[in-house]
């Protein structure tokens, strides 16, 4: 024990010394450092991203024991707990840039090093080294058998998904825990969507990851593209969510990879390549691609398009690109067999959409009592949530329970003003007649620029919506929830009136447009802690 304590102490010392100087290869530097301190080890460096020694021991798989009675070179860091909700104190941490670990695996003991060092982009970079005693008889072609064993199991864990997604953002690959937590309750039940047409797509997904052999032996590539889209909250996200969680639970799970930005100092071109290298070693895989628009720009199309093409095989790889505006997409992407072979339209729902959707709603609440919400009341919240799409139905539905569990069964007063003059309206009576008014004959000119006038008139005040007229039962008019929807109601299509009436920038080529950011818009909204690769 104390002649490692001297070799630990003469180590820690050298590194000291290194890293305050100039130096060229860290690596080699240090792993010189430790084969002159351990005399009579094998010393074998690797890397974190490839070989998580001390992850897999944190998962129960070895036993690691920090030595800190010998000195380290650490920072002590304070981190905040998950979210301020939680309620729970946060703690400190070590980020370790030396330290060793005493490591037990299958019988053997090694002494496991961690450094971790600045390289020539700025980065903090992270790398293990291995010792274990030498053993001529275990040495082959200058390897350790016991050390190989270690990096090939832990290298076997470090690989695989821990309850993560992958995810491509800032030009490498992270494991997401937040993302795959997102898509964990998600399924198709939550999919409110055409019959036919969520059919059709749970038959294309499902149908391609069954179809291996048939491919090949029609002898074509086992390779397949879906474009989704439409106006933004009409179920693209969810049904990718609930494609994500599916295919996961298959009983041979299928892997998903999620694009978030090409964005990389090497430049876009050197991402997309990164992206389909990784969704080739993944395969077979879900390759998507969010917002597509904003990611294949006209200096990118090109390059992009020879790596869906395959000039390399990419058996097994479903993509699903989704976009809000198919018009910037170019025709190459869209209209080309063999690379996005079928688009799907996600549309404003149509009314009886829109009344699945309240049953969807009702059946949360079906064994509450604080909550009155009949049957009768889908169809007439449906006929009054005209042109809305599913976001909008969810803040619609989200915003009126809000209010509803915060005033109880008392109805406010601003509830009730707009209940009253909703249901005192005729809702039964015929449209009014046309009265005849008199008419003055305009020529030439002054006719063109009268109605010049009067059409900038028109385009200049877009027609204000309200809510619509629906004939309800009078044994409904005292219902709570229904009173507070037409309220909600209201609020919600001035909300719409105002997003149609700004201005919108005009763009060229494709650049993602600016739009209402709801929490349901995107899989990743919000930067999360991940896990790197």
């Amino acid at each position: 024990m104390a002649k490692e304590f001297r070799s630990h102490r003469e180590s820690l010392a050298a590194w000291n010394a290194h890293k305050s100087v100039g130096r060229i290869d860290t690596e080699s530097t240090v792993h010189e450092i430790l084969r002159q301190a351990y005399l009579g080890y094998h010393i074998t460096r690797t890397a974190p991203s490839t070989c998580d020694l001390l992850g897999y021991a944190r998962a129960g798989h070895a036993t690691s024991i920090l030595q800190v009675e010998d000195g380290l070179d650490a920072t002590r860091v304070y981190r905040l707990p998950p979210s301020r909700m939680d309620q729970t104190p946060g703690k400190l941490e070590d980020v370790v840039k030396f330290a060793r670990w005493k490591y037990q695996w299958q019988g053997n003991e090694f002494i496991v090093y961690q450094l971790i060092y600045v390289n020539q982009f700025h980065e903090n970079t992270p790398f293990l080294f291995v010792l274990i005693a030498n053993t001529p008889q275990f040495m082959r072609d200058g390897h350790h058998e016991a050390t190989d064993a270690l990096l090939l199991a832990s290298g076997s864990w470090t690989k695989e998904l821990h309850e993560q997604i992958w995810v491509y953002d800032n030009s490498e690959w992270i494991k997401s825990k937040g993302l795959w937590k997102s898509v964990q309750d998600s399924s198709w039940d939550d999919v409110i969507l055409d019959p036919t047409m969520k059919d059709k797509l749970v038959q294309d997904v499902e149908g391609f990851f069954n179809s291996r052999e048939m491919y090949q032996k029609l002898k074509i590539p086992w390779k397949r593209g879906l474009i989704f889209h439409g106006v933004p909250g009409n179920g693209k996200t969810i049904s990718i969510k609930a494609i994500i969680n599916t295919l996961a639970k298959r009983p041979h799970p299928v892997h998903s990879l999620y694009v978030k930005s090409l964005d990389a100092c090497s430049g876009p071109k050197w991402s997309i390549k990164q992206i389909f290298r990784k969704a080739r070693r993944m395969a077979p895989c879900l390759l998507i691609f969010e917002d597509l628009d904003s990611l294949v720009g006209d200096n990118t199309r090109s390059y992009f398009l020879n790596e869906v093409d395959g000039l390399e095989s990419n058996d097994g790889i479903l993509m699903i690109g989704s976009t809000n505006h198919i018009e910037r997409l170019d025709p190459a992407v869209t209209k080309r067999p063999s690379r996005f072979d079928r688009k799907y339209h996600f549309k404003l729902p149509s009314e009886d959409e829109r009344i699945a959707y309240c049953r969807y709603w009702r059946q949360k609440f079906s064994e509450s009592d604080t909550v009155d919400f009949p049957e009768e009341l889908c169809p007439i919240i449906a006929q009054l949530t005209e042109e809305y799409s599913f976001a909008y139905l969810k803040e619609l539905f989200v915003t009126s329970l809000l209010l509803l569990a915060r005033g109880g069964v008392e109805e406010s007063s601003e509830v009730k003003d707009a209940a009253n003059n909703y249901f005192s309206k005729d809702t039964t009576s015929p449209p009014s007649p046309v009265v005849p008014t008199e008419t003055t004959t305009v020529s030439g000119n002054a006719k063109e620029n009268a109605t010049g006038s009067r059409s900038s008139e028109e385009e200049a005040k877009p027609t204000k919506r309200t809510v619509p007229e629906v004939n309800i039962p009078a044994a409904l008019h005292g219902n709570i929830l229904l009173r507070i929807i037409i309220l909600q109601a209201k609020s919600l299509l001035e909300e719409m009136d105002h997003g149609s009436s700004s201005v919108t920038q005009k763009v060229s080529g494709a650049s993602r447009p600016p739009r209402i950011q709801l929490p349901w818009t995107s899989l990743l909204d919000e930067d999360d802690e991940d896990d790197e690769d």
